[in-house]
Protein backbone atom coordinates (compact mmCIF):
# COMPACT_ATOMS: atom_id res chain seq x y z
CA UNK A 1 0.00 0.00 0.00
CA UNK A 2 2.80 2.40 0.89
CA UNK A 3 4.57 1.56 -2.35
CA UNK A 4 1.37 2.25 -4.37
CA UNK A 5 0.78 5.51 -2.53
CA UNK A 6 4.34 6.58 -3.16
CA UNK A 7 4.05 5.75 -6.87
CA UNK A 8 0.82 7.74 -7.14
CA UNK A 9 2.45 10.69 -5.41
CA UNK A 10 5.40 10.55 -7.79
CA UNK A 11 3.03 10.47 -10.77
CA UNK A 12 1.13 13.50 -9.52
CA UNK A 13 4.39 15.35 -8.92
CA UNK A 14 5.60 14.48 -12.42
CA UNK A 15 2.36 15.62 -14.04
CA UNK A 16 2.43 18.83 -12.02
CA UNK A 17 6.03 19.42 -13.04
CA UNK A 18 5.21 18.97 -16.71
CA UNK A 19 2.19 21.27 -16.41
CA UNK A 20 4.27 23.97 -14.74
CA UNK A 21 6.98 23.64 -17.37
CA UNK A 22 4.44 23.92 -20.18
CA UNK A 23 2.83 26.94 -18.53
CA UNK A 24 6.16 28.72 -18.09
CA UNK A 25 7.12 27.89 -21.67
CA UNK A 26 3.85 29.34 -22.93
CA UNK A 27 4.43 32.44 -20.82
CA UNK A 28 7.92 32.86 -22.24
CA UNK A 29 6.72 32.42 -25.83
CA UNK A 30 3.94 34.95 -25.33
CA UNK A 31 6.44 37.47 -23.97
CA UNK A 32 9.13 36.89 -26.58
CA UNK A 33 6.93 36.64 -29.68
CA UNK A 34 4.10 39.00 -28.81
CA UNK A 35 4.92 41.42 -31.63
CA UNK A 36 4.57 38.54 -34.09
CA UNK A 37 1.04 38.10 -32.75
CA UNK A 38 0.28 41.82 -32.60
CA UNK A 39 1.56 42.96 -36.01
CA UNK A 40 1.14 41.38 -39.45
CA UNK A 41 3.64 42.83 -41.93
CA UNK A 42 2.91 42.96 -45.65
CA UNK A 43 5.84 43.35 -48.05
CA UNK A 44 3.76 44.20 -51.13
CA UNK A 45 3.91 47.82 -52.32
CA UNK A 46 0.36 48.55 -53.56
CA UNK A 47 -0.37 50.89 -56.46
CA UNK A 48 -3.43 53.17 -56.16
CA UNK A 49 -3.79 53.16 -59.95
CA UNK A 50 -4.91 49.54 -59.67
CA UNK A 51 -7.45 50.27 -56.94
CA UNK A 52 -10.85 51.93 -56.64
CA UNK A 53 -9.11 55.21 -55.72
CA UNK A 54 -6.86 55.77 -58.76
CA UNK A 55 -6.78 59.51 -58.15
CA UNK A 56 -4.68 58.97 -55.03
CA UNK A 57 -0.88 59.19 -55.23
CA UNK A 58 1.53 56.77 -53.59
CA UNK A 59 4.12 58.70 -51.58
CA UNK A 60 6.80 58.04 -48.99
CA UNK A 61 6.65 60.18 -45.85
CA UNK A 62 9.95 60.43 -44.02
CA UNK A 63 9.81 60.24 -40.24
CA UNK A 64 12.04 61.98 -37.71
CA UNK A 65 14.03 58.76 -37.27
CA UNK A 66 14.58 58.19 -40.99
CA UNK A 67 11.86 55.67 -41.86
CA UNK A 68 9.80 56.14 -45.04
CA UNK A 69 6.36 54.53 -44.66
CA UNK A 70 4.19 54.29 -47.75
CA UNK A 71 1.04 56.44 -47.82
CA UNK A 72 -1.70 57.19 -50.35
CA UNK A 73 -2.65 60.83 -50.68
CA UNK A 74 -5.38 62.85 -52.38
CA UNK A 75 -6.01 66.50 -51.44
CA UNK A 76 -9.55 67.83 -51.21
CA UNK A 77 -10.97 69.38 -54.38
CA UNK A 78 -10.71 73.11 -55.06
CA UNK A 79 -8.68 73.78 -51.93
CA UNK A 80 -11.57 72.98 -49.65
CA UNK A 81 -11.11 70.83 -46.61
CA UNK A 82 -10.87 69.11 -44.41
CA UNK A 83 -8.41 66.24 -44.72
CA UNK A 84 -8.89 62.85 -43.09
CA UNK A 85 -5.69 61.18 -41.88
CA UNK A 86 -6.54 57.49 -41.65
CA UNK A 87 -4.53 55.07 -39.47
CA UNK A 88 -5.39 51.48 -40.32
CA UNK A 89 -5.19 48.36 -38.16
CA UNK A 90 -2.38 45.86 -37.62
CA UNK A 91 -3.07 43.82 -40.77
CA UNK A 92 -3.12 44.68 -44.44
CA UNK A 93 -1.80 47.86 -46.05
CA UNK A 94 -3.15 51.23 -47.08
CA UNK A 95 -4.67 49.48 -50.11
CA UNK A 96 -6.91 47.46 -47.79
CA UNK A 97 -8.65 50.70 -46.80
CA UNK A 98 -9.35 51.96 -50.32
CA UNK A 99 -13.09 51.39 -49.88
CA UNK A 100 -13.20 53.67 -46.85
CA UNK A 101 -11.13 56.28 -48.68
CA UNK A 102 -13.59 56.11 -51.60
CA UNK A 103 -16.44 57.11 -49.26
CA UNK A 104 -14.60 60.21 -48.04
CA UNK A 105 -13.22 61.25 -51.43
CA UNK A 106 -16.70 61.06 -52.94
CA UNK A 107 -17.95 63.30 -50.12
CA UNK A 108 -15.36 65.98 -50.94
CA UNK A 109 -12.73 65.28 -48.30
CA UNK A 110 -9.02 65.00 -48.77
CA UNK A 111 -7.60 61.69 -47.55
CA UNK A 112 -4.20 60.50 -46.42
CA UNK A 113 -4.09 56.74 -45.90
CA UNK A 114 -1.11 56.58 -43.56
CA UNK A 115 1.11 53.51 -43.62
CA UNK A 116 3.51 52.08 -41.07
CA UNK A 117 7.22 51.44 -41.00
CA UNK A 118 6.85 47.66 -40.98
CA UNK A 119 4.84 47.51 -44.23
CA UNK A 120 5.32 47.96 -47.97
CA UNK A 121 9.11 47.89 -48.03
CA UNK A 122 9.62 50.70 -45.49
CA UNK A 123 12.32 48.62 -43.81
CA UNK A 124 11.38 49.21 -40.17
CA UNK A 125 10.20 47.09 -37.29
CA UNK A 126 6.94 47.64 -35.40
CA UNK A 127 6.72 49.21 -31.96
CA UNK A 128 4.40 51.64 -30.23
CA UNK A 129 7.03 54.37 -30.26
CA UNK A 130 7.74 53.81 -33.94
CA UNK A 131 4.11 53.78 -35.05
CA UNK A 132 3.34 56.97 -33.15
CA UNK A 133 6.34 58.54 -34.87
CA UNK A 134 4.87 57.41 -38.21
CA UNK A 135 1.60 59.07 -37.21
CA UNK A 136 3.29 62.34 -36.33
CA UNK A 137 5.03 62.36 -39.71
CA UNK A 138 1.71 61.77 -41.49
CA UNK A 139 0.10 64.76 -39.79
CA UNK A 140 3.20 66.88 -40.43
CA UNK A 141 2.95 66.03 -44.14
CA UNK A 142 -0.66 67.23 -44.32
CA UNK A 143 0.20 70.41 -42.46
CA UNK A 144 3.06 71.03 -44.89
CA UNK A 145 0.47 71.03 -47.70
CA UNK A 146 -1.12 74.08 -46.07
CA UNK A 147 -3.80 72.47 -43.91
CA UNK A 148 -3.89 73.67 -40.29
CA UNK A 149 -4.61 71.37 -37.37
CA UNK A 150 -8.23 72.50 -37.13
CA UNK A 151 -8.88 71.29 -40.70
CA UNK A 152 -7.52 67.78 -40.07
CA UNK A 153 -9.64 64.82 -38.95
CA UNK A 154 -7.75 62.01 -37.22
CA UNK A 155 -9.27 58.60 -37.96
CA UNK A 156 -8.09 55.37 -36.34
CA UNK A 157 -9.20 51.81 -36.97
CA UNK A 158 -8.54 48.92 -34.54
CA UNK A 159 -4.84 49.10 -33.62
CA UNK A 160 -4.71 52.41 -35.45
CA UNK A 161 -7.01 53.89 -32.80
CA UNK A 162 -4.09 53.67 -30.39
CA UNK A 163 -2.00 55.70 -32.82
CA UNK A 164 -4.84 58.15 -33.42
CA UNK A 165 -5.47 58.84 -29.73
CA UNK A 166 -1.76 59.33 -29.05
CA UNK A 167 -1.51 61.77 -31.98
CA UNK A 168 -4.70 63.66 -31.09
CA UNK A 169 -4.02 64.10 -27.36
CA UNK A 170 -3.53 67.76 -26.41
CA UNK A 171 -4.10 69.06 -29.95
CA UNK A 172 -7.20 70.78 -31.33
CA UNK A 173 -7.89 68.73 -34.45
CA UNK A 174 -11.14 69.19 -36.36
CA UNK A 175 -12.46 65.84 -35.11
CA UNK A 176 -11.39 62.35 -34.05
CA UNK A 177 -13.04 59.13 -35.27
CA UNK A 178 -12.23 55.77 -33.66
CA UNK A 179 -13.51 52.58 -35.25
CA UNK A 180 -13.26 49.38 -33.20
CA UNK A 181 -11.11 50.93 -30.46
CA UNK A 182 -9.79 49.47 -27.21
CA UNK A 183 -8.89 50.89 -23.82
CA UNK A 184 -5.38 49.45 -24.07
CA UNK A 185 -3.64 46.51 -25.71
CA UNK A 186 -2.88 45.27 -22.20
CA UNK A 187 -6.60 45.03 -21.45
CA UNK A 188 -7.29 43.17 -24.68
CA UNK A 189 -4.37 40.80 -24.12
CA UNK A 190 -5.55 40.00 -20.60
CA UNK A 191 -9.05 39.32 -21.87
CA UNK A 192 -7.81 36.95 -24.56
CA UNK A 193 -5.02 35.23 -22.60
CA UNK A 194 -6.83 35.19 -19.28
CA UNK A 195 -4.83 32.19 -18.05
CA UNK A 196 -1.58 34.25 -18.12
CA UNK A 197 -0.69 37.55 -16.38
CA UNK A 198 -0.75 38.98 -19.90
CA UNK A 199 -1.24 42.64 -19.06
CA UNK A 200 2.15 42.73 -17.33
CA UNK A 201 3.95 41.28 -20.36
CA UNK A 202 2.85 43.75 -23.05
CA UNK A 203 5.57 45.80 -24.74
CA UNK A 204 3.31 48.09 -26.79
CA UNK A 205 0.35 49.05 -24.61
CA UNK A 206 -1.21 51.84 -26.70
CA UNK A 207 -2.94 52.97 -23.51
CA UNK A 208 -5.76 55.02 -25.02
CA UNK A 209 -7.68 55.16 -21.75
CA UNK A 210 -4.77 57.05 -20.15
CA UNK A 211 -4.71 59.55 -23.05
CA UNK A 212 -8.35 59.95 -24.06
CA UNK A 213 -9.19 62.63 -21.49
CA UNK A 214 -6.69 64.94 -23.21
CA UNK A 215 -8.62 65.09 -26.48
CA UNK A 216 -9.58 68.59 -27.59
CA UNK A 217 -11.78 67.66 -30.54
CA UNK A 218 -15.26 66.20 -31.08
CA UNK A 219 -15.07 62.40 -30.83
CA UNK A 220 -17.00 59.65 -32.61
CA UNK A 221 -16.59 55.99 -31.59
CA UNK A 222 -17.89 53.15 -33.78
CA UNK A 223 -17.92 49.51 -32.73
CA UNK A 224 -19.71 46.30 -33.55
CA UNK A 225 -21.81 44.78 -30.78
CA UNK A 226 -20.62 41.28 -31.77
CA UNK A 227 -16.91 42.06 -32.09
CA UNK A 228 -15.04 39.05 -30.70
CA UNK A 229 -11.54 40.36 -31.32
CA UNK A 230 -11.97 43.59 -29.35
CA UNK A 231 -15.09 43.22 -27.18
CA UNK A 232 -17.45 46.18 -27.36
CA UNK A 233 -17.18 46.83 -23.63
CA UNK A 234 -13.71 48.29 -24.19
CA UNK A 235 -15.12 50.84 -26.64
CA UNK A 236 -17.87 51.75 -24.18
CA UNK A 237 -15.30 52.23 -21.41
CA UNK A 238 -13.19 54.44 -23.66
CA UNK A 239 -16.21 56.55 -24.61
CA UNK A 240 -17.14 57.00 -20.95
CA UNK A 241 -13.62 58.24 -20.18
CA UNK A 242 -13.52 60.75 -23.06
CA UNK A 243 -14.39 64.44 -22.66
CA UNK A 244 -17.34 66.06 -24.39
CA UNK A 245 -18.34 66.51 -27.16
CA UNK A 246 -18.53 62.82 -27.92
CA UNK A 247 -20.84 60.20 -29.30
CA UNK A 248 -20.80 56.47 -29.80
CA UNK A 249 -22.57 54.18 -32.25
CA UNK A 250 -22.56 50.49 -31.34
CA UNK A 251 -23.79 48.55 -34.32
CA UNK A 252 -25.97 45.45 -33.77
CA UNK A 253 -24.52 42.43 -35.55
CA UNK A 254 -21.25 44.23 -36.23
CA UNK A 255 -18.07 42.22 -35.88
CA UNK A 256 -14.43 43.26 -36.15
CA UNK A 257 -14.44 44.77 -39.62
CA UNK A 258 -17.21 45.13 -42.16
CA UNK A 259 -18.86 48.01 -40.30
CA UNK A 260 -19.16 50.08 -43.47
CA UNK A 261 -21.49 47.48 -44.93
CA UNK A 262 -23.69 48.14 -41.89
CA UNK A 263 -23.90 51.90 -42.34
CA UNK A 264 -20.80 53.07 -40.50
CA UNK A 265 -19.69 55.27 -43.41
CA UNK A 266 -22.93 57.21 -43.31
CA UNK A 267 -22.57 57.64 -39.55
CA UNK A 268 -19.08 59.10 -39.99
CA UNK A 269 -20.18 61.53 -42.70
CA UNK A 270 -23.16 62.69 -40.64
CA UNK A 271 -20.86 63.31 -37.68
CA UNK A 272 -18.30 65.21 -39.75
CA UNK A 273 -21.02 67.31 -41.40
CA UNK A 274 -22.13 68.47 -37.97
CA UNK A 275 -18.71 69.22 -36.52
CA UNK A 276 -16.22 70.00 -39.28
CA UNK A 277 -16.11 73.24 -41.26
CA UNK A 278 -16.10 72.99 -45.07
CA UNK A 279 -15.15 76.53 -46.13
CA UNK A 280 -12.09 77.07 -48.35
CA UNK A 281 -8.69 77.21 -46.66
CA UNK A 282 -7.80 80.50 -48.26
CA UNK A 283 -11.14 82.27 -47.87
CA UNK A 284 -11.03 86.06 -47.82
Amino acid sequence: MRRATGAAGSLVASVAGVAIALYLSGLALLYLYQRDLQYHPQSVVPDPARSIVPEMSAIRIETADGMKPLAWWAPPPEDTGPVIVYFHGNGGTVASRAAQARVFLDAGYGVLLAGYRYNAGAGGRPSETGLIEDGRAAVAFVRAQGFPIDRIVVYGESMGTGVAVAIAADRAFAAVVLAMPFTSIADVAQDRYWFFPARWLVHDEFDSRARIDRLRAPLLILHGEDDRLIPVRFARELLAAAPEPKEGHFIPGGRHGGLYSLGAGERVLEFLDRWVAREPRFAG
